[in-house]
């Protein structure tokens, strides 16, 4: 347990005689809410969130909307549920993420692992860190008949809309045109490739997860482990306004 939570849970021991002093507490640390997060994350109401812990529904929605001061034992129980430790409530929440990518800052770079390049892309993510998913502006470049596009996997989910152009796409056995306005999503751990149908580029947005939601079919994690597929993985630079460069792994 950090310091800040032994601290905290000190303060909130101190508050059980003083309702004015826990309220303030019990709102600036947002705990109500953190439980109504864990709860609803598991998809679980309050009745058989009460079952789990032997607290009634009626208190635990008091508990959430702040109406109620926990006491650590209640606490304690409601983490236990969902295999949190009791710090978990007391700890500072992450600062909201909000990053702004201007046209100016970004870097065009060419598909990687294939001559020709089939695509180019600009990654519009590249400011946040430990991001969860991978935005992208990508165009891609009419090829010579006769040349296949190389397909790739990588685990996660991927999401294509197209802005301009014709699109082939193949994922597995399906086979699909996309225009200007159409979209397809798709679980990445698939082999898929694109292919421009016209005879000028086409752009498209791009946005992939870096990990599947649920587990993928053992047959598309065998692909790469037996020499398959492989992602196609490029890592654009950028100033990072200290002189140095800042670099963001890119997957699609």
């Amino acid at each position: 347990m950090s310091d800040h939570a032994e601290v905290a849970i000190d303060e909130i021991q101190k508050t059980q005689a003083d309702p004015e002093t826990a309220e303030r507490f019990i709102s600036e640390k947002h705990i109500g809410d953190r439980i109504r997060r864990l709860r609803l994350k598991k998809s679980m109401g309050l009745v058989e969130l009460g079952r789990h812990t032997g607290l009634s529904a009626s208190f635990l929605s008091q508990l959430e909307t702040g109406r109620v001061v926990p006491t650590l034992r209640n606490l304690a129980r409601i983490a236990m549920v969902f295999s949190k430790d009791l710090s978990y409530f007391f700890e500072s929440e992450p600062a909201a993420i909000f990053r702004v990518h201007r046209q100016k800052d970004r870097v065009r770079l060419p598909q990687t692992g294939v001559e020709p390049p089939t695509y180019t892309f600009e990654s519009l993510g590249f400011m946040v860190p430990d991001r969860y998913m991978d935005p992208y502006l990508a165009e891609f470049i009419p090829m010579t008949e006769g040349v296949e596009p190389k397909a790739h996997v990588h685990p996660g989910f991927e999401f294509l809309y197209v802005l301009q152009g014709e699109l082939d796409v193949t994922h597995s056995d399906h086979h699909a045109r996309l225009a200007a306005g159409d979209a397809v999503y798709f679980d990445s751990a698939t082999p898929h490739s694109y292919r421009c149908a016209g005879q000028s580029p086409t752009g498209a947005i791009i946005v992939t997860m870096h990990q599947p939601l649920q587990p993928q079919p053992a047959r598309h994690q065998a692909a790469g482990a037996n020499g398959g597929p492989r992602p196609l993985t490029a890592v654009p630079p950028r100033a990072n306004g200290n002189g140095g460069e800042e670099r963001a792994e890119t997957t699609f």
